[in-house]
């Protein structure tokens, strides 16, 4: 295998099997409590929580978050995923494609639209290629490998500082990007990868071109532990330690974003871990909940354990909405049944 390919399979193993977790810093969710409605005036049955995030009909507001590629054991797991965003008509994101771009004959780990026609499917690079000889050229490779409708640029600069012989150099990135979303024929999205999106960035990537965000705040699967658990000596592996608990939490980020951009496209990731939160992070002004570990332990079991998550999820949001007597998403989004604790 390739570095970029062993890192995959790394990455995959140190999530499934090591605690890298966040430990002192929660995704925020737990900050925020709906008020129970005693008598709803619905029936459950007919409750409605399909939406539309960039211009597709989604049957839930879940997005199968990006996780992985490049292996033969990720490619199982993306099929497996792909699958079921199918049945269900759910959003989904694929890992960092830049292993594809490397190494062509493992594009196909990807390759999942033939399983799924009709999802919101999105392509991934990582921004900071964009100062390692990737321009447009290699971000619509990835966009028409997918048949994706957006590309998700992701931005981990800790995650870099600590990957031995990460990609440093963010220099003159907004620029960059601002080119690519005048030329890119697809969305961009702008996505962190567990340490949160702030307001004030929003705005600049906002006013450079960027369509959409994902905050992926903290609170959930830290980068800094990942790293550290693979790192080649002791000053990687400590410093993987130190920052294991930094970035902005999950519901932090949603609500700041909100404030400055009321009707920009969001996504909530970062530490979601079940529908109860998913409806947290609606109610508090996010379109579309990204969740990423829960679905690759459940397709690394198989793809009837990733069904029956998302029918728990599915389950989870529904009882949130009947029980505070919503009867459909947007109704539940206006609605103040949402309260934050004192």
């Amino acid at each position: 295998m390739t570095e970029t390919q062993t890192r995959k399979a790394d990455h995959i193993r140190i999530c499934l099997n090591e605690d890298v977790q966040f430990n002192q810093i929660t995704n925020g969710l737990e900050r925020y409590r709906f008020t129970h409605c005693c008598l709803p005036e619905i029936n459950r049955s007919e409750i409605d929580i399909s939406t539309e995030f960039l211009g597709k009909t989604l049957g839930a507001p879940l997005l199968i978050s990006s996780m992985t590629g490049g292996t033969q054991q990720a490619q199982t797991i993306n099929f497996r995923l792909a699958e079921v965003a199918q049945t269900y008509q759910l959003a989904m994101g694929v890992g960092s494609q830049r292993v594809a771009v490397e190494n062509p004959q493992v594009a196909d780990t990807f390759a999942v639209r033939s399983l799924a026609p009709d999802i919101l499917l999105l392509a991934n690079l990582g921004a900071v290629q964009l100062n390692y000889s990737y321009g447009l050229d290699e971000c619509l490779r990835v966009v028409e490998l997918l048949a994706a409708d957006a590309l998700i640029l992701h931005l981990n600069p800790l995650q870099e500082c600590i990957q031995t012989n990460g990609d440093t150099n963010f220099r003159g990135l907004l620029d960059k990007i601002h080119k690519l979303c005048c030329k890119l024929p697809v969305p961009v999205i702008a996505k962190e990868v567990g340490n949160g999106i702030s307001a004030a960035m929003t705005q600049k990537l906002l006013d450079a071109g960027v369509s959409a965000i994902d905050v992926a705040g903290a609170g959930g699967t830290s980068w800094a532990k990942v790293e550290s658990e693979r790192a080649l000596n002791l000053k990687q592996r400590r410093l993987g330690q130190t920052f294991a608990d930094w970035g902005l939490p999950t519901a932090d980020c949603i609500t700041s974003i909100r404030d400055i951009a009321p009707e920009v496209p969001l996504i909530a990731s970062g530490g979601l871990r079940n529908g109860l939160e998913v409806a947290k992070a609606i109610a508090l002004g996010a379109d579309l909940a990204g969740l990423a570990f829960p679905f690759l332990q459940a397709a690394s079991e198989s793809t009837e354990a990733v069904d029956e998550l998302v029918e728990l999820l599915i389950a989870e949001i529904t009882t949130v909405l009947f029980c505070t007597g919503n009867a459909n998403l947007s109704q539940f989004k206006q609605s103040d049944a949402l309260q934050k604790l004192r």
